[in-house]
């Protein structure tokens, strides 16, 4: 999207990575910086997980900053190992309900878009599984393959491969509908009605940024959207094109934000 917006805008895009505090480094930068439309925040899901997973924030994500543009969906897909012998959601409900205490779910981090979706599932199925917590997801895929935990929330095309080898089964995506990479596995919502739990991206700006910059940007990046060469590269990410209006992708923080307090108050989750 940065290459896009400087092809077309006639500006140089500079990608500048500042890792840290789960995006909250970043974020901060971009809230504290001029509102003039050359600061932009490459935005995530992990915002509005952060928004009340982290107690002592110098920021308020929603006030301080302003909607420009959604990107894109990241569905994640519920792995298991192939020793678990559930083939299907209902019966890997039943399995963890038979066997209390002998599941354990893998994630990528305490907080992590992989680790609250698994929360909201033990949330909505009523299930009691042992948390095991990795170092990102590439920490955590050995030992699911090798059976030291049994399953995981996933990103979708880091999981793909083993699925298709056989080394992990896939019981379901976690967005709203199948997935055309995987079109023969169920959606979540096809056996917990109102699940959803995809990752995303989108575009925003300090609060304060003139609404005709907003808008702007907000045409560029839906142009890009609608390209034939830009939806194919997010398609090879496993992304899925999420394009709109800014209100568009305000109303959808605001509702992922709401989301995702009451998941983190319902399993009392707590980073230090």
């Amino acid at each position: 999207m940065g290459q896009w917006l400087s092809e077309k805008l006639g500006q140089p895009v500079v990608v500048d990575n500042r890792p840290g505090a789960s995006g909250n480094v970043a974020t901060e930068f971009v809230t504290k910086a001029t509102p003039d439309g050359y600061s932009l925040l490459l935005s995530m899901s992990s915002n509005a997980i952060n928004a009340s997973l982290y107690q002592h924030l110098n920021f308020n994500f929603m006030q301080d900053t302003a909607p420009v543009a959604s990107i894109s969906l990241i569905p994640l897909v519920m792995d298991v190992n192939p020793a678990v012998p559930a083939k299907s959601v209902p019966e890997f409900i039943d399995y963890v309900k038979a066997n209390p205490g002998k599941v354990n779910l893998a994630s990528s981090g305490v907080g992590t878009p992989l680790y609250v979706a698994g929360a909201l599932f033990k949330m909505m199925t009523g299930l009691t599984m042992l948390d095991v917590n990795y170092q990102g997801e590439a920490g955590a895929m050995p030992d699911l393959l090798g059976g030291q935990v049994q399953a995981m929330f996933g990103v979708m095309p880091a999981s793909l491969g083993y699925i298709k080898s056989g080394q992990l089964r896939a019981l379901a995506v976690t967005s709203k509908k199948r997935q055309e990479l995987m079109p023969d596995v169920p959606a979540m919502d096809e056996y917990v009605p109102g699940y959803e739990a995809s990752g995303w991206y989108g575009v925003s700006a300090p609060k304060g940024t003139p609404a005709d910059i907003v808008q702007i940007l907000n045409k560029q990046v839906n142009a890009g959207l609608a390209d034939a060469g830009v939806r194919k590269r997010l398609d090879d990410l496993g992304c899925n094109v999420f394009s709109g209006a800014p209100d568009d992708f305000a109303k959808f923080v605001a509702a992922e934000t709401d989301k995702w307090a009451k998941v983190i108050k319902f399993a009392n989750i707590k980073v230090d």
